[in-house]
């Protein structure tokens, strides 16, 4: 009989699937990583279980413990997994921007979920960030993941992202495309692949109001970069230490509008049901088509499921009021 233990045995192996019409201008062979088939519906799900089983390895998470982190959504829900497998509480922070589906989503798992405000700065008390970080000090047997410095997170993609991809292409991955937020998908990913291939091009996919690309340009952290944008899942207003700017060859940034436009586009001319972080990812390839050749195997990685988008980029009446559709 085949079968998995349990729902954490599903998590990776995900199917790359070739991209078409939505890529028509593009003169190569481009490949969607679907990390929505992993049992959380995200790419998440990899370094979720990796950093619960390294702190349970070290000591940092105890049986019977609750597991604390600030998260837009995805990487609760792998979190959340791990726990109802393994026998942990949740307690997620997330902030105002997050779509509704994603707090709804970690309720419907188990997890008790904190709302914080957006527009404040990283170490204003009320920020998700503070909030998280304050929970992980005053809650009794916890453990605080901090995905974003956690070293797990990009060693899950260096053991598994990377080596799928690698397989998948028979070696023959030219450019690595993917959203950076946390950095730890772009990070262990291109460490691997790089590894194999130091020719291999790695771009990662920013948004503006993040500090991402002119940091990589530039070296300096440019605090009038930074302002609320609506695109979910990338870009970020700190320097994640899960971002090896070193592996990263250059970055594009993509408009809030561009991204819902193109998230709607993939579900309609693709078939492809993801979230907001894969249209400004395919935006974003679409914006580097000059370096791209017909001989080139670009691999672009598509972060979420559409599910949590429902009454955000493809509800009408939201993309009305955000000015992304003509009325």
């Amino acid at each position: 009989m085949q079968y998995c233990k349990n729902i954490l045995e599903t998590i990776g192996n995900t199917p790359l699937v070739r991209l078409n019409k939505i890529v028509s201008e593009i003169d190569a062979l481009v490949l969607a990583k679907v990390e929505s088939f992993n049992p959380g519906n995200s790419v998440k799900d990899r370094m979720a279980l990796k950093m619960v089983e390294d702190a349970e390895a070290d000591g940092r998470l105890k049986p019977g413990g609750t597991i604390i982190e600030g998260t837009s959504g995805n990487t609760g829900m792998g979190l959340a997994l791990a726990a109802i497998v393994k026998g942990y509480k949740c307690i997620f922070v997330t902030n105002d921007k997050q779509s509704k589906e994603k707090v709804d989503i970690l309720k419907a798992v188990g997890a008790e979920v904190i709302v914080c405000p957006t527009a404040v700065e990283p170490d204003d008390p009320r920020s998700y960030y503070s909030v998280s970080k304050r929970l992980g000090k005053e809650t009794p047997n916890s453990w605080y993941v901090n995905q974003y410095d956690n070293p797990s997170n990009a060693t899950a993609h260096y053991e598994q992202t990377g080596p799928e991809i690698w397989r998948q292409t028979e070696g023959k991955i030219t450019h690595f495309v993917v959203g950076v937020g946390t950095g730890g998908t772009i990070s262990g990913t291109a460490k691997y692949l790089k590894e194999q291939n130091p020719d291999i091009k790695v771009w990662g996919i920013d948004t503006y109001g993040s500090v991402f690309k002119k940091y990589h340009e530039t070296g300096i952290f440019d605090d009038n970069e930074i302002y609320p944008y609506i695109t979910e899942g990338i870009g970020e207003d700190i320097l994640p230490e899960n971002v090896d700017f070193s592996l990263i060859d250059g970055f594009t940034k993509v408009t809030d509008k561009d991204g819902a436009i193109y998230t709607r586009k993939l579900a309609k001319e693709e078939g492809i049901f993801a979230g907001n972080s894969a249209g400004s990812a395919i935006k974003g390839l679409l914006q580097l088509k000059d370096q791209f050749t017909k001989n080139d195997v670009v691999v672009v990685l598509l972060h979420d499921h559409g599910s949590r988008y429902v009454a955000k980029m493809y509800n009408d009446d939201w993309m009305r009021s955000n000015g992304f559709l003509a009325e």
